[in-house]
């Protein structure tokens, strides 16, 4: 029986482990030009390297290899979400380091990225800066730089905040920004615990926290993304879990400003609301729905009236993008491509985490002859890791279906990576160390090996 319930993620693992492995053969066995720099799926080259961080990062994944099962089922709450975060960052830190602090400051200063544009125009109001913002996503006088032009304002607007309060280099944003992703975990931890799961929370969390994920995270403004995104879900839970109607509308309202928030700085994260349909079909409350949406489309229709319609910028976008490198990506690989790469981001046990969630799903599917019902009666530690997990799967292959993600995915979805993480709570027991061994060796490898760019 042990065997029979391990199969499932034993597949799934094979079969990203294939995927990740092909999509990096493929091109290069048959000389297809995929249109990315040297290494696909990932926008990276190969650079084998060490430097100050790997002592500390290889230190740092034996330590957790050993001790992280054991400490995550023991610690108190308080204890684990500050351990984790604390572990998150030196994770981070560790392997950002390898490139000495060039890992840390060098990418938000180059002049794609967001450090240049939002020191240019921190001095003037930003209600003038979003005036004209569309007309310069695709070309003329002032033409943005491609992540500005790629995304809403409000990742401009992240980066001006910081230049305001005196973070003005790259060196003091990339740390700024590796803490702020560094609490991705605690949010969905958090988020677990408060719609029962806190067992499962337990047992994902060295997942959540110890990955290939973060070698793009550190200084990746998509992971502040994912920051944001996550403690929207957190607050919804909160929202979701509260006893009163005012704890509900204010805890709603907030995470409807977070949601509507993402949604302002990344034009793929309207499907953060799949994530917040699930988490308020695990809470089996949908009181704060309303209280959401109205959050949501607050901060989405305040900067409509500031001068930046979402909906009237999202096709000038994808004329840009169709009219740039996308043009020359062939659908027929990235398609596919696309999940390699993911695969090398959030770690090959993805795949193990993906076929175990489908795998319970199906299982309960089978035997829920009450329909909803028998739903219910489920244990909680299951039935929440298998509903946001299975938004997380959902998310990446909306992600896929739309055509607007091809390659560089390994960083543009990492707000999807750690719900479909979650999944990691259904393996069974001895998969833990064993899989934290793949996903820490994984980080290790890539960071160590390519120049990602990141």
């Amino acid at each position: 029986m042990r065997d029979l319930r391990s199969l499932p993620a034993t597949i799934g693992l094979a079969v990203a482990l294939v995927v990740m492995t092909a999509a990096v053969l493929v091109p290069g066995l048959t000389g297809w030009d995929v249109h990315v720099r040297y290494f696909p799926p990932l926008h990276a080259s190969w650079e084998p390297r060490i430097g100050p961080g790997t002592v500390p990062a290889v230190l740092l994944a034996l330590l957790a290899v050993v001790a992280a099962p054991r400490l995550t089922a023991r610690l108190r709450w308080p204890w684990l979400l500050l351990l984790g975060y604390a572990v998150t960052v030196a994770w981070f830190a560790a392997l950002a380091l390898v490139d000495g602090t060039d890992g840390v400051g060098r990418i938000l200063d180059t002049g794609y990225e967001y450090m240049d544009t939002a020191r240019d125009v921190a001095g003037r109001p930003f209600a003038e800066t979003l005036d004209g913002y569309i007309p310069r996503i695709v070309g003329g006088p002032g033409k943005w730089p491609v992540h500005i032009a790629g995304h809403p304002p409000g990742a401009l607007l992240f980066h001006v905040v910081l230049v305001r309060i005196g973070v003005t280099t790259g060196l003091a944003a990339g740390w700024v920004t590796l803490l702020v992703a560094a609490t991705t975990p605690v949010a969905v931890l958090l988020t677990l615990r408060l719609l029962g799961a806190g067992s499962a929370a337990r047992r994902a969390a060295p997942f959540l926290v110890l990955g290939p994920a973060a070698v793009w995270s550190a200084v990746s403004a998509d992971a502040v993304f994912a920051a944001v995104g996550a403690w929207a879900a957190c607050l919804l839970a909160v929202a979701a879990s509260s006893r009163t109607r005012t704890a509900t509308a204010g805890w709603g309202i907030g995470a409807g400003l977070l949601f509507g928030y993402a949604v302002m700085m990344s034009y793929g994260l309207p499907l953060l609301g799949v994530l917040a349909v699930a988490v308020l079909l695990a809470a089996r409350n949908w009181r704060p729905f309303v209280w959401a949406v109205g959050g949501a489309v607050a901060v989405v229709g305040g900067f409509a009236l500031w001068g930046f319609a979402w909906w009237q910028a999202y096709p000038v976008l994808r004329v840009r993008y169709y009219a740039g490198v996308a043009h020359n990506r062939p659908i027929t690989y990235w398609a596919w491509g696309n999940l390699g790469a993911f695969g090398f981001s959030a770690g090959p046990l993805a795949g193990a985490a993906v076929a175990q969630t489908v795998a319970v799903t199906a299982r309960t599917v089978r035997g829920a002859a009450g329909g909803i019902r028998a739903w219910s009666r489920l244990p909680r530690p299951v039935v929440v890791p298998v509903l946001l997990s299975l938004a997380g799967i959902a998310m990446v292959f909306l992600a896929d279906a739309s055509g607007m993600s091809k390659a560089e995915v390994e960083r543009i979805w990492l707000p999807f990576a750690p719900w479909v993480l979650v999944g990691t709570a259904l393996l069974p027991a001895r998969w833990r160390r064993v899989g934290l061994a793949v996903q820490v060796l994984a980080a290790l490898l890539v960071q160590h090996t390519l120049d990602t760019g990141w």
